[in-house]
């Protein structure tokens, strides 16, 4: 089966400055993404029929944690099949391990991998079997 890139990518993170960044960087990579500030908003588009082929989200911001928005999805069963992927610079191994618990394909550490790195970690997530 071809190797194929996500439709579309909602991309969570309270930096404003990272948010356009990796949005930029995604769309170069020829993926759909859309950037969203607040994991509550994602969360209502979600509950409101939104579905994106893969959720990236960063653990520390400030209504919301990643870890909790998680948890919502899993405890709320929305969206079973989409990969979620986690981007932070949190990396000690309980925090990927709760992610992890939580149903995140993926753990990216922001601080050891530039955008086009996280481009391709999230295609290769998003087509491991």
């Amino acid at each position: 089966m071809p190797d194929k890139n996500p439709n579309l990518v909602f991309l969570i993170d309270d930096d404003s400055f990272l948010l356009d960044m990796y949005a930029l960087k995604f769309k170069e990579c020829g993926i759909n993404v859309e950037a969203i500030s607040d994991p509550q908003a994602a969360l209502e588009k979600i509950r409101k029929g939104a579905a994106p082929d893969v959720i990236i989200v960063d653990i520390i911001m400030p209504n919301m944690t990643g870890f909790d928005f998680l948890e919502a999805l899993q405890k709320e069963n929305l969206l079973p099949n989409t990969r979620r992927i986690v981007l932070s610079n949190q990396g000690q191994q309980e925090d990927i391990d709760k992610a992890t618990k939580l149903g995140a394909a993926g753990y990216i550490i922001k601080a050891s991998a530039i955008p086009s790195e996280v481009c391709d970690k999230v295609l290769a997530i998003c087509n491991r079997k």
